[in-house]
């Protein structure tokens, strides 16, 4: 099991930054390796990625949710193994510290090698700076989902 932990500062507030990341249909706009994601219900999506030219599709299922604090989440079937939580701190009003921490298990050899010379962490670092760039160029978000799902 591979674990990658990044962290960004955006100059946008928490809740706006927050309620933009529970837009999760949003994510192929920022996301560069995520072709698509269907939203099927409050705790569940279904994600096809595009990594080192395979494409793969897997189910996730979110596991614990706060507005304004956090998001975890786990594969669940699929060709994807993995797990995750994004944190949102608030700096100041107008500052977010997000925080992204995932652990997947690389399948194949290109994403072996891949996992031993860091390309998944640099991956999630490029993800983290372009929803950055993202959030503030809108200064708003697309949408918001507030709910609550406990751990």
């Amino acid at each position: 099991m591979v674990q990658i932990i990044e962290t960004v500062d955006v100059h946008v507030p928490v809740d706006i930054v927050y309620n933009q990341w529970t837009q999760f249909e949003s994510f192929p706009q920022f996301l560069d390796e995520v072709e698509s994601i269907v939203q099927l219900d409050d705790t569940h999506t279904r994600w096809t990625v595009k990594v080192g030219g395979a494409e793969r599709t897997f189910d996730a299922e979110i596991t614990e949710q706060h507005p304004d604090e956090r998001v975890a989440w786990k594969s669940v079937g699929g060709d994807t193994e993995h797990a995750g939580v994004v944190t949102f701190h608030k700096l100041d009003e107008l500052e977010t510290r997000v925080t992204a921490q995932i652990d997947w298990e690389p399948e194949g050899l290109l994403e072996k090698v891949g996992s031993l010379v860091g390309a998944g962490s640099h991956a999630v670092k490029k993800d983290l700076h372009n929803f950055k760039t993202f959030i503030e160029k809108r200064g708003e978000e697309t949408g918001a989902w507030r709910g609550e799902v406990k751990a």
